[in-house]
């Protein structure tokens, strides 16, 4: 009796002397981030009351200090955007973080980041609309190759179907370094922009395989100066030519009612991804008659060497070879060195120069733009 005495009176001193919900000390209020106004103005919030500094750093843009209110939460407001998807993230005394009230992510295995959609028209291609779609497969397999465990993911177009005598032209598109193999479809929006080009009579219907880029995986983790070794970035594209070559095509090439004929394949990439489509596509105009590079970097400025076999005649056989690159682009002095090494060979290219940066906002429009050319009779 005396135990439950004691334990009921320590209860109730609990419970008065604790801080009630009007009390200073109550958990703090949801914090609304991003928040995008009806003007494509974007407030991002980012609760941080022992922070002595934080700024806002998104994709395209310069840092935006931000600023700290009395609760402790530091926002900014931008300037009008552009109906886009950006990723981002708070810079607080110097280490970057995602939003913590924003569960939309771009996935990225050195720098993931949070995104904000900043939706516009249905005019757009990255915007879902109300239209038939296609469907999304992941595949999972054991390289031999590399010596890994590893994923591709193939896009099947609307109305596709795998009882059918119809084939496929097929279109291998490769992701930049740092991504993973859904960086097409979880960043790049490649499966929205393919159904609505497809459905609109903009594109043609096609299947698009998107594998993991590393054939030297370990160029990862050493972060963007391994590509200064020259030995691994060899490595890295060799062993993901043998790997696409030898394991994704023959795989996709049995499991999807699509042609070998190497008119009906591309394949394009953007950043590192750009630089393996050129790799892999010129050297091997027996398989590509079609290709296209983004932003493209990792080649060597020794272009002979890079592509011995490469001469006049290839334009024989080239129904496409499609070069873009943003002109506020670090990489944009080695693509019109590469362009201008084209033209001295006499090989026939098409130069694309957009302005933006080495960003998602330009690869998806080049997608946009180049996924229409693919597969035709002639080019526009």
């Amino acid at each position: 009796m005396r135990r439950t005495f004691l334990f009921l009176l320590l209860f109730l001193l609990a419970a008065t002397s604790a801080p009630s919900l009007t009390q200073s000390s109550q958990a703090p209020q949801p914090v609304q981030s991003p928040e995008v106004h009806s003007d494509h103005r974007v407030t991002f919030r980012f609760h941080a009351p022992n922070a002595k500094g934080v700024s806002l750093a998104r994709e395209g843009a310069d840092p935006l200090p931000m600023q700290k209110d009395e609760q402790g939460v530091w926002s900014v407001t931008t300037d009008p955007m552009e109906p886009d998807f950006y990723g981002y993230s708070f810079v607080a005394d110097g280490v970057a973080l995602i939003d913590p009230s924003n569960p939309l992510m771009k996935p990225n295995l050195l720098n993931t980041q949070s995104v904000v959609h900043v939706p516009g028209p249905a005019s757009l291609p990255w915007e879902v609309s109300n239209t038939p779609h296609g469907a999304l497969h992941r595949h999972f397999y054991r390289s031999t190759v590399v010596g890994d465990d590893r994923d591709f993911y193939v896009y099947t177009p609307p109305g596709y179907d795998p009882e059918a005598r119809q084939l496929y032209p097929v279109f291998y598109l490769l992701h930049g370094f740092s991504d993973d193999a859904s960086g097409w479809t979880a960043v790049g929006r490649a499966h929205v922009i393919l159904d609505n080009l497809i459905v609109q009579r903009k594109a043609k219907p096609m299947l698009v395989v998107m594998p993991l880029g590393y054939g030297a995986p370990e160029i990862v983790s050493r972060g963007l100066s391994s590509f200064r070794d020259a030995n691994l970035r060899q490595r890295n594209f060799e062993k993901f030519r043998d790997a696409l070559l030898t394991e994704v095509i023959p795989q996709v090439e049995k499991a999807y009612r699509v042609s070998k004929d190497r008119n009906a394949r591309a394949i394009a990439g953007l950043s590192m991804g750009g630089a393996e489509s050129l790799y892999v596509g010129l050297n091997g105009l027996h398989r590509f008659a079609w290709i296209g590079a983004f932003s493209s970097g990792g080649l060597r400025d020794d272009f002979s060497a890079e592509f011995p076999t490469l001469h006049q005649k290839a334009n024989l056989g080239l129904r496409l070879l499609w070069i873009a690159c943003g002109t506020d682009d670090r990489l944009i002095d080695i693509n019109r060195k590469f362009r201008d090494w084209l033209k001295s060979k006499g090989i026939r290219h098409t130069d694309i120069e957009t302005p933006g940066a080495h960003t998602w906002m330009v690869w998806r429009r080049n997608l946009a733009d180049f996924a229409p050319l693919l597969f035709r009779d002639k080019v526009p």
